[in-house]
């Protein structure tokens, strides 16, 4: 017989309702609350509170709305707000009942502005800190990688800044004495460009696209688990190379582990970051940035360097002319010589237009630890450092893609600090998610027969690990014919 729904009515009184009962039980919230302990922001934050005036949100409840509002990418504070009431897997994990007053939207915003940039660093650092403890990081090898993020900004507010004076308004004005109290890193192009929305985004670039105003996120990702182990946001025009040795000491304070080998691509691979790999012990597997840059540009279609050979004893270069270049002068800058053939040697060379466009004739750069830089070249181009190389494109790139679901792409908030709290919370959650997957640790056989079963496992080749485990219930007797054969067949 098939039945009717009746017109709902709603009851004036419900007992026995418990939200945790109406959860599934493998909840991700469930394995939320059993892993993390969100309790610890009231020692981190307690200076900023008065002892008078009116009680405010717990920060826990307002920290949990804060991870509510990235892990099921919640598009505003203000929805996130009116969801709550509408979830009861949300209200439960708040700490809420059904009948309790949500707090307006505002109090996140004022809390991010009371906490500081600090307390989420500490949240970040803490979920690494219990990764490393639940055996997810293995530390001694890293992955460096960084990615662009769209500004919370039109390109309409975009402004020459060296045409501020035109713009007479109070606006301009607080905007141009906040920029000269602050302090941050900019390029030629955008210290002469700004945005009026957000100052501290900066004009980019990302492949053929149109220039865009946006931020950078970098990021350091161990092999182990993919555990986010450091990440720093920048302006979108600061470059990749010059933030290496940063990330790996973020890395190194966090982990507490010496570094082995560190993995980028090749707008890591300056002359910088190898002598720092160097100096410090560490295998830097990044390919060459001055390798990829040969062919193109300027440099499409003339000698590359490798084509001049090196004399040591004359401290000379000699074209595939014939003609020596020798030592014209120092850049203190950048630590290197520069090589040049005698005036007007390469005004009257025949192989001029294969070798060299710049009006004064063909120049060589030499470092003063070149040797040193040759040989971690070389180092950098074998085998084993193209593998590490190859698996950075997939682990990092695989990183960055998994936070697109906490919606890392698009800037929810302007200004640099802002930008850090985001930063902060998305990696602090994508390591969360993986924590919260980890599979208890299968508990060793103690068995003795085991034991001697998985010692002998390295002595000998797969076909006789097969007769082990293929006997493994037989008699002691044929047992003991097996691993005669095996050691015979070794």
């Amino acid at each position: 017989m098939m039945g009717r729904q009746e017109s709902p009515q709603e009851k004036m009184f419900s007992y026995h309702v418990n939200l945790s009962d109406r959860l599934r039980k493998d909840h991700p919230l469930r394995k939320v609350v059993k892993f993390i302990n969100f309790d610890f922001i009231y020692d981190e934050v307690k200076d900023s509170y008065g002892q008078n005036g009116n009680v405010s949100v717990p920060p826990p409840v307002i920290l949990k709305m804060m991870f509510l509002l990235f892990f099921y990418k919640v598009r505003s504070e203000r929805e996130l707000m009116e969801t709550i009431p509408e979830r009861l897997d949300w209200l439960w994990f708040l700490g809420y009942s059904m009948d309790d007053e949500i707090p307006n939207h505002s109090v996140l915003s004022k809390a991010r502005a009371r906490w500081g940039v600090d307390t989420f660093r500490t949240f970040f650092e803490r979920i690494v800190l219990q990764c490393i403890e639940a055996g997810l990081v293995e530390g001694s090898k890293l992955f460096i990688d960084a990615s662009l993020i769209d500004a919370d900004a039109s390109n309409n507010s975009v402004i020459n800044r060296h045409k501020l004076k035109r713009y007479l308004n109070k606006r301009y004005l607080r905007l141009e004495k906040s920029l000269e109290d602050e302090d941050v890193k900019r390029t030629p192009v955008n210290s002469k460009h700004i945005s009026t929305t957000d100052p501290d985004a900066s004009v980019s670039r990302y492949s053929s696209g149109k220039p865009k105003l946006r931020y950078k996120t970098h990021r350091c990702v161990d092999q182990k688990s993919e555990i986010i182990t450091a990440t720093k946001i920048t302006p979108g025009a600061v470059d990749d190379g010059k933030m290496f040795s940063e990330m790996v000491e973020k890395h190194k304070d966090i982990v507490k582990t010496d570094i082995d080998v560190a993995v980028g691509d090749s707008k890591y691979g300056t002359t910088e970051n190898y002598l720092y790999c160097h100096d410090r012990k560490i295998k830097g597997h990044m390919a060459s940035l001055e390798k990829t840059q040969e062919g193109t540009g300027r440099r499409k279609g003339i000698f590359p360097k490798e084509a001049f050979r090196y004399d040591p004893a004359s401290d000379t270069y000699t074209c595939p002319a014939g003609h020596k270049l020798r030592k014209h002068h120092y850049h203190k800058e950048r630590n290197h010589y520069e090589y040049r053939a005698d005036k007007g040697v390469c005004a009257q060379c025949p192989l001029r237009d294969t070798c060299t466009r710049a009006k004064d004739g063909r120049s060589l750069k030499r470092h003063l630890r070149q040797d040193e830089l040759d040989y971690l070249r070389m180092e950098a181009s074998k085998t084993k450092a193209k593998r590490d190389i190859r698996k950075r494109q997939d682990l990092s790139e695989r990183s960055f893609a998994w936070s697109t679901r906490y919606g890392y792409k698009r800037a929810r908030w302007r200004r640099l600090w802002r930008m850090e709290i985001q930063d902060f919370l998305i990696a602090a959650i994508q390591n969360i998610s993986i924590l919260i997957r980890q599979k208890p640790l299968k508990k060793v056989d103690a068995k003795p027969q085991n034991r001697l079963i998985k010692a002998s496992v390295g002595r000998i080749n797969p076909l006789c690990c097969r007769i082990f485990y293929f006997l493994h219930n037989c008699k002691y007797s044929e047992r003991f014919f097996a691993f005669w054969y095996a050691e015979r067949l070794v």
